[in-house]
């Protein structure tokens, strides 16, 4: 940790802008999510068909957020953010609604996107509050949470022989 305020939000910043995933826990369990950097705070939406859950974060109350490195997956840094949900229709909420919209992958409606967020999800911006905060010690694995996605089927015998056949060209 930095003793000045600013380095720590420079640092929080930098990290968090380009790390597409962060670990936020609320008053629920911790849970991966992607967001967007927006004018000093991370962008969220969720709670919604089709969106990420965002259960636990509550609008004024505090998160703890962990930076996760792009390219090792290890934990970088953690800070501590107040939750605001921005109210749809509002200048704060069309301005978020876009910068998520733009970073927003395989929307299935992605024309009538921002209109369905509107009517059925919760957008958040995650507000620094303080310096950073001392990592956390161990390894704060968890066993995952319940759902109800399941793996495909094993995959038929025959199967491989088809697919490995298939390059091979016949002699005549």
């Amino acid at each position: 940790m930095t003793a000045e305020p600013l380095l720590d939000r420079a640092l929080i910043e930098e990290a968090t802008k380009k790390s597409g995933l962060v670990w936020v826990r609320g008053t629920g369990p911790d849970r991966a999510l992607w967001h967007v950097w927006h004018e000093g705070a991370a962008l969220l939406v969720g709670d919604g068909p089709g969106e990420q859950p965002l259960p636990g974060l509550v609008a004024d109350a505090t998160a703890e957020v962990t930076v996760r490195s792009k390219d090792k997956g290890g934990r970088l840094l953690a800070w501590t953010a107040r939750v605001v949900e921005l109210p749809p229709g509002t200048e704060e909420w069309e301005t978020a609604a876009a910068e998520l919209k733009g970073k927003r992958l395989n929307a299935p409606d992605s024309e009538q996107l921002t209109e369905r967020w509107a009517r059925e999800c919760r957008v958040l911006r995650l507000e620094p509050l303080e310096a950073l905060t001392g990592l956390p010690d161990g390894s704060l694995a968890a066993a995952p949470l319940p759902t109800s996605a399941t793996t495909r089927e094993p995959v038929p015998g025959a199967l491989p022989r088809l697919l490995f056949r298939r390059g091979k060209s016949k002699k005549r």
